[in-house]
C-alpha cells in the first residue's frame, strides 16, 4: 500500500475505527456516550474531506480513489449521519431503546457510503452498496418494542437481497462483456459489448431503481418509513438516497450518451413522478405519505439524470437539497414523538401552536418539498426541469412540473393540520431538547440559505463532475 492510497483510505478508516470503537465501547462502558463519539467521527470524517490538501491521483489498486466528486459526497453523508445521531439520541430514549449498537451501525452505513462515493471499480461498489444496505437491514428493525419494526426489517431484507442479486448478475455480465471490473473502462467499452453489456446495464439499472425507490421496484418503501424508527427513516432518506445518486452519477456521467439506456430511465422517471404523487395524495399516514412522495422525488432525480450535461449537476444539487428537506421532515415527526410513534397527518392538528419550533421546521420542510420559493427544493426542480427542457426532454419535463404541482395538495395538508386545525389534547407532542434543536436547527437554516444563495453548491456540484 502506497502513501497516496493511505490518503485516500483515511476518510474511510475513521469511519470503520469509529463504528469499532462505539462498539466496544457500549460492551465495556454502556452508555450514552456512543452518539457523543459518533458525532466527533462524522465531524472528523467530514473535516479531513473538506481539508485535507489534494493528493496525485494514483492507480486505483485497492479499487478506491479520491477525487473532488469523493470529498463533496463524503462530507454529505458525515454531516446526515451526524445530524441523524442527534435526532435519535433523546428519541432512544423517549422510546425505551438502549445500547451503542445504533450509533455503531449508523456509522457502518456512512462507511458504506462512503466506499460508493469513492469506488474506482464495480467490486468495490459492490461491496460498498451491500455494507450500507446491510447497516439499514439492521437500523430498521432495531426498535425490539415495536412489532412493525422488526416487520419492516425483514421485508427490507428480502427485497434487499433480490436487489443485491439484480446488482450482482448485472456487474457480472457487463465484466463478462468488457472484460474489466473498472468503473470508466467498463462503462467506456460495454458501448460495444452488444447483447451481453446491453443484459448487464439492464439487470444493473433495475437493482438500483430498487435502491432509489424508482416506480415499479418502490414496493417497499412505504412498509420500510412507517415501520422504522424516525431518526432511521430520516437517514435512509437522505443519506441512503444521496448514496445511490452517487452511485448513478458515478457510472452515467462516463457514458456521454445514454443511447439504448434512455428508454428504461424515462419510462422509470415517467412512472416515479406519476406513481408517487398520486400514491401520496390521499395518505393518512405521514410517514407513508412521505414514503410515495420519496418515490416521486427520485422520479425527478431520474429526470435529471435523463438529461445528462446539466441535468447531473442538477441531481448531485438535488441529493444535498432532499436530503436537508427529510432530515427537516422526519427530524421535526421524531422530535414530537414520545413513546409512540407519530402515525397520521390528523395527529399533527394544531401542534403548531403546542410546539412552535417544530411545527416551523416541519412546515418549511413541507413547503420546500412542494417546492415552494425561496426554499431550496424550489431551486432544486427549476434546476432539474430546466436541464430537461434544455436536454430535450419537453414532455417529461412537462409531466414532472404538472406533478409537482399536484403534490403541494398533501404537503400544504400537513401545514393545514399544523396551525388550521383544532389541536388534539391527547397528542401534544415533546418539547425539542437541545440536540433536536440543534439538528433540525441547521436542517431548516440549509433549506432557505440554499434556497437564496444556491449559487456556490451549483459551482461545486459543476466542479466535481468535471
Amino acid at each position: 500500500m502506497t502513501i497516496t492510497e493511505l490518503w485516500a483510505l483515511i476518510p474511510l478508516l475513521i469511519l470503520a475505527c469509529g463504528s469499532v470503537f462505539v462498539l466496544m465501547l457500549g460492551a465495556i462502558v454502556p452508555g450514552r456516550c456512543g452518539t457523543v463519539i459518533g458525532v466527533a467521527v462524522c465531524a472528523g470524517t467530514a473535516l479531513w474531506a473538506m481539508l485535507a490538501p489534494p493528493q496525485p491521483l494514483a492507480p486505483p489498486t485497492l479499487g478506491v480513489t479520491v477525487t473532488p466528486f469523493t470529498r463533496f459526497f463524503l462530507v454529505f453523508f458525515a454531516v446526515t449521519a451526524g445530524l441523524s445521531l442527534l435526532l435519535a439520541r433523546d428519541h432512544a430514549a423517549r422510546q425505551g431503546l438502549k445500547g451503542e449498537e445504533y450509533p455503531a451501525t449508523i456509522l457502518f452505513g456512512t462507511f458504506g457510503m462512503g466506499v460508493v462515493a469513492s469506488a474506482a471499480n464495480f467490486l468495490t461498489l459492490f461491496l460498498g452498496l451491500e455494507a450500507l444496505t446491510f447497516a439499514f437491514y439492521i437500523l430498521v428493525a432495531y426498535d425490539h418494542n415495536r412489532p412493525a419494526s422488526g416487520e419492516a426489517g425483514l421485508k427490507y431484507l428480502l427485497m434487499g437481497a433480490v436487489s443485491a442479486a439484480f446488482v450482482a448478475f448485472g456487474i457480472a455480465l457487463l465484466y463478462g462483456a468488457t472484460g474489466t471490473l473498472e468503473i470508466s473502462r467498463a462503462v467506456a467499452a460495454s458501448a460495444a459489448g452488444g447483447g451481453i453489456a446491453l443484459a448487464g446495464w439492464g439487470l444493473l439499472l433495475a437493482g438500483l431503481a430498487f435502491k432509489i425507490s424508482l416506480a415499479p421496484a418502490h414496493l417497499w418503501t412505504p412498509d420500510i418509513y412507517q415501520g422504522g424508527p424516525t431518526p432511521v427513516v430520516a437517514f435512509l432518506a437522505s443519506g441512503s438516497k444521496g448514496a445511490a445518486i452517487a452511485l448513478f452519477l458515478l457510472i452515467l456521467s462516463p457514458l456521454g450518451t445514454l443511447g439504448t439506456l434512455r428508454a428504461p430511465l424515462w419510462g422509470l422517471a415517467f412512472l416515479s413522478m406519476t406513481v408517487g404523487n398520486l400514491a401520496a395524495l390521499l395518505q393518512p399516514n405521514v410517514k407513508r405519505m412521505l414514503a410515495y412522495s420519496s418515490v416521486a422525488q427520485m422520479g425527478y432525480v431520474a429526470l435529471a439524470l435523463l438529461s445528462g450535461g446539466r441535468g447531473y449537476e442538477a441531481a448531485a444539487f438535488y441529493a444535498v437539497a432532499y436530503g436537508a428537506m427529510v432530515l427537516a421532515a422526519f427530524g421535526a415527526l421524531a422530535s414530537l414523538e414520545g413513546e409512540t410513534p407519530l402515525e397520521q397527518v390528523d395527529d399533527l392538528r394544531g401542534l403548531g401552536y403546542h410546539r412552535p419550533f417544530q411545527g416551523v421546521v416541519l412546515a418549511v420542510a413541507m413547503l420546500a418539498l412542494a417546492g415552494i420559493p425561496p426554499t431550496v427544493g424550489f431551486v432544486g426542480k427549476f434546476a432539474i426541469f430546466f436541464a430537461a427542457l434544455k436536454g430535450g426532454e419537453a414532455p417529461l419535463a412537462v409531466i414532472g412540473i404538472l406533478t409537482a404541482a399536484a403534490s403541494a395538495y398533501y404537503y400544504l395538508r400537513v401545514v393545514v393540520n399544523l396551525y388550521m386545525k383544532p389541536a388534539d389534547e391527547t397528542g401534544s407532542g415533546q418539547r425539542p431538547t437541545v440536540a433536536e434543536a440543534l439538528s433540525l436547527g441547521i436542517a431548516a437554516l440549509a433549506i432557505f440559505i440554499l434556497g437564496i444563495w444556491p449559487g456556490p453548491l451549483f459551482d461545486l456540484a459543476a466542479a466535481i463532475l468535471r
